[in-house]
């Protein structure tokens, strides 16, 4: 087999319509827009438009709300922590923190902090220092002789509230 003689199989690519060309193409005249009116015509754009009745998406209620300075914190399971321990990247023996945490790869960046979460399984004994914690997850780490410490959140000027 030779380069030159490599194709594609029979049907894998189909030619281009090309519309408006005559009633034997089969796409003429109209083109595939049908009759007349504003949808025959060009730059039209009517997502929402029902004929001059309220569309849906107006005649439907406002709901929910976005808090605009919401704390954005990173999910950390005890499974993902008991792996980052065996593979040798954290020292269960210090306290694991953010910085820790970013510092042996286990998180790309440190955002509004670190909430631990209980899925999985923790063997080692270790002491954590972290925004936040489940119950689950703080039950756990005591189970296998280690400790939770919840920080404080951080107020909007950047220092630990009182």
């Amino acid at each position: 087999m030779k380069l030159s003689d490599l194709k594609d199989n029979a049907g894998a690519r189909k030619g281009r319509m090309r519309i408006g060309r005559g009633i034997g193409s089969g796409k003429g005249k109209t083109g595939g827009r049908g009759g007349k009116g504003q949808t025959a015509r060009s730059g039209v754009a009517i997502k929402g438009f029902e004929g001059g009745q309220m569309p849906l998406h107006r005649r439907l209620p406002k709901r929910g709300f976005n808090k605009p300075f919401r704390k954005d914190y990173n999910e950390l399971n005890l499974d993902r922590l008991q792996q980052a321990i065996d593979a040798g990247k954290l020292d269960p023996k210090g306290t694991i923190d953010a910085e820790a945490l970013v510092k042996a790869g286990v998180l790309r960046r440190a955002r509004d902090g670190v909430r631990l979460l209980g899925s999985g399984e923790i063997k080692a004994k270790v002491t954590l220092s972290v925004a936040g914690a489940t119950k689950s997850a703080v039950a756990a780490v005591e189970k296998a002789g280690g400790s939770v410490t919840v920080l404080a959140p951080k107020t909007a000027a950047g220092e630990t509230a009182a």
